[in-house]
Formats: C-alpha cells, sequence, structure tokens
C-alpha cells in the first residue's frame, strides 16, 4: 500500500477540480457545476489559504495527485465549527486512500482550528462510502438535513466529531 500525504492546494492544481467534475463524481451533489463555477471554486482555495477561512488540500498517492480533502469555517446550530469534503480520484479510489486522507487531515485541523471544537462532514445520506468514511474516522450521526446545493434540494447526514481542548490528552 503506498504512503499518502496531503499538501497544500496550489495554483496549478485546477486540473483535479476538471477531473472531478464528471456526472458519476458529482452524483452525490446534485451533478457537475459549470467551468466558470470550477474555476471560481479553485479561486477561493487559493484565497482561502491566504485569508485563513480554510485549508484545503490535495491527497496524494506517492508522488501523484489522487484528490482533494480540507476543512473550512462554517457557522452551525449557531455555533461556529469546521466542516470537511472529500474526493479521490475513480482510478484510485477502493483503496481506503481517503479514509487515510481523513486521519491526516484531524491532525491539521487539530493544529489549524482555532476556537472550533467541532468538525461536520455532510455526505449525502445515500453516500455509502463517505458515510462510512465518516463512522470509521469517529464521527457521531446527529441526524439529517436538506439544503439546497447546485441549484437543488440535498438530504445529507450531519456527522460530527468533536474535537479536543487544547492541551487534553
Amino acid at each position: 500500500m503506498t504512503d499518502i500525504a496531503l499538501r497544500l492546494w496550489r495554483d496549478d492544481d485546477l486540473w483535479l477540480l476538471h477531473r472531478a467534475n464528471t456526472a458519476a463524481m458529482t452524483a452525490h451533489l446534485n451533478g457537475p457545476e459549470s467551468d466558470a463555477d470550477v474555476a471560481d471554486r479553485h479561486a477561493r482555495y487559493l484565497r482561502y489559504a491566504d485569508n485563513g477561512e480554510a485549508r484545503m488540500f490535495v491527497i496524494l498517492q506517492g508522488t501523484r495527485a489522487v484528490g482533494s480533502i480540507g476543512y473550512w469555517n462554517v457557522s452551525w446550530r449557531e455555533q461556529e465549527a469546521l466542516e470537511t469534503g472529500w474526493f479521490v480520484l475513480p482510478e484510485a479510489q477502493g483503496q481506503g486512500i481517503a479514509s487515510r486522507a481523513i486521519v491526516l487531515l484531524l491532525d491539521d485541523v487539530r493544529r489549524h482550528r482555532g476556537d472550533r471544537h467541532l468538525l461536520l462532514a455532510c455526505p449525502e445520506t445515500d453516500n455509502p462510502a463517505s458515510n462510512a468514511i465518516c463512522r470509521s474516522a469517529g464521527f457521531q450521526l446527529l441526524g439529517t438535513t436538506t439544503a439546497t446545493f447546485r441549484g437543488a434540494e440535498l438530504v445529507m447526514n450531519e456527522w460530527v466529531l468533536e474535537l479536543e481542548a487544547p492541551g487534553a490528552s
């Protein structure tokens, strides 16, 4: 099994968002985005690193980029929290890459979370792979929520992971 690593998002990573913007890869996200929306998301990822609003990463398998994972600031149930999301390209799926990436991400979250104590993940209810990753990473399922995403309703599970207080063991 090849080791994986996370690398902060860079300007030359736009191609990765385009590779993930297919009907199959976005089936649990109400479908693909327009090319303009993909370009806008890439620009936001770059801006986030500068302003501290989020940390977006490329998942590397050896030296090969195989996906993305990150986390960003959200307001959830009247409290400040972080939310995470990820994707792994089709040719790298089924190898446990996303599960290993979330473990690496949690290390980064704990170092850079500021005063936020909750990490959320909100995969579509009918996305067995992402829901299994949440379960195996120690998130607790609190229920479901429905929101408008990419112009249509999306029913999502609300998984929450309480982050330890600084200095706790």
